[in-house]
């Protein structure tokens, strides 16, 4: 099958997470992307650890398959650079505050005059307008602002993390790909681009649609892990096995709760969870936390009542069933060494051969493919 995005052109000047994984999956998906970076240092993430042979896993992890042209943006020469490729692009991603590729010459109204037909991404954490729209911010900020680490915040003395990058990437990332997928196809009727304003803050609320729903429309009071999803209920969340493993419940309908109570040998008058939430779930955490997870987890797959022993990331990457689907045969090259690349929501049948080792190309090794003064930046 012929990749869905081949001949389609993305200049992007993102940098760190939310733009660079957005353009990752469309050059997965076929399209050529070009990074522009700055001369000499390249991007932050080109320094982060861990690394192989002094490259960067995360960044190679993010950024392989794309051309890199190292470009001073402030330089009078840059736009000598760029024209020809505005002229000729697609899309267009960048990720600088507002104000910014404006100061630049490169904001959105001037190089709309350059190739109208541009799908111009902004990605940034609050949004091109309104109060907030310059303050700089991190992931934990906008799910922060968005209302969501309220919900499961954990103890006040030991407050926890969110597992993982819910703004940048649930609400970067993938508004950024959807929306510019929406504008493509919006392209082939109109004929005109588009000024995508993604707001990395707003993407985040999406993610708590019921505490919108309790929170928002019915007005109640959501207290931290009181909800239904966030440990309110015996029947979905975490409890720990005499091995220091956590067993995940997550058994919310009925017939999956009684399979699970089941399992356990759980009293019957103990497993109604909504008379006395307290008791029901101190019950269920005495009886799993008397047996090791090793104990519980050929039972509980056995009943297959929506509950299972957590993984680690590298258990994870091991399980029969993801090795079994492929997910980790896509490969990545990084210093001559061959690793498994980071999956993808993108189908198979869109990408490249499965098992292809792709890499991240050297700061400024495609100057001279477009036009820019050759780098000597290895």
């Amino acid at each position: 099958m012929t990749q869905p995005l081949k001949d389609i052109l993305v200049l992007d000047f993102s940098t760190l997470l939310p733009g660079p994984m957005a353009t990752l999956m469309l050059s997965e998906a076929g399209a050529e992307v070009v990074k522009f970076e700055r001369p000499a240092t390249g991007e932050d993430a080109r320094h982060t650890d861990p690394k192989i042979e002094g490259e960067s896993i995360g960044f190679a992890v993010l950024n392989h398959g794309k051309r890199s042209v190292a470009l001073d943006l402030k330089s009078i020469d840059a736009m000598n650079v760029l024209r020809p490729l505005l002229e000729k692009a697609d899309v267009l991603v960048e990720q600088f505050r507002p104000g910014v590729m404006d100061r630049l010459g490169l904001g959105y109204e001037a190089v709309r005059a350059i190739n109208p037909r541009l799908i111009y991404c902004s990605i940034t954490g609050y949004g091109q307008t309104g109060p907030k729209a310059t303050a700089a911010g991190h992931d934990l900020n906008y799910v922060g602002d968005a209302g969501i680490l309220s919900l499961s915040r954990g103890p006040d003395d030991q407050p926890t993390m969110p597992f993982g990058l819910i703004a940048d990437i649930g609400g970067g990332t993938y508004p950024a790909v959807v929306n510019i997928l929406l504008a493509l196809i919006a392209r082939q009727k109109s004929g005109n681009g588009a000024h995508l304003d993604i707001a990395m803050a707003e993407g985040a609320f999406t993610f708590a649609y019921w505490a919108h729903a309790e929170g928002v429309v019915a007005g109640q009071d959501i207290k931290s892990g009181g909800s239904r999803l966030t440990g309110g209920l015996a029947r979905y969340r975490l409890y720990s096995a005499s091995d220091g493993r956590q067993i995940a419940v997550g058994a919310l309908e009925e017939k999956f709760w009684q399979a699970f109570c089941d399992v356990i040998d759980q009293p019957a008058d103990l497993r109604d969870d909504q008379s006395d939430p307290a008791a029901c779930s101190a019950e269920v955490a005495r009886r799993l936390a008397s047996q090791p997870s090793t104990y519980w987890e050929p039972l509980l797959a056995a009943a297959d009542c929506c509950c299972s022993v957590v993984k680690t990331p590298a258990e994870a990457a091991l399980d029969p069933h993801f090795t079994a689907r492929g997910l980790f045969d896509r490969k990545l090259d990084i210093s001559g060494e061959t690793v498994a690349a980071l999956p993808l929501p993108i189908t198979p049948e869109f990408r490249m051969s499965r098992g292809k080792a792709g890499r991240a190309s050297n700061l400024g090794e495609d100057n001279i493919r477009y036009g820019a003064e050759p780098s000597d930046t290895k």
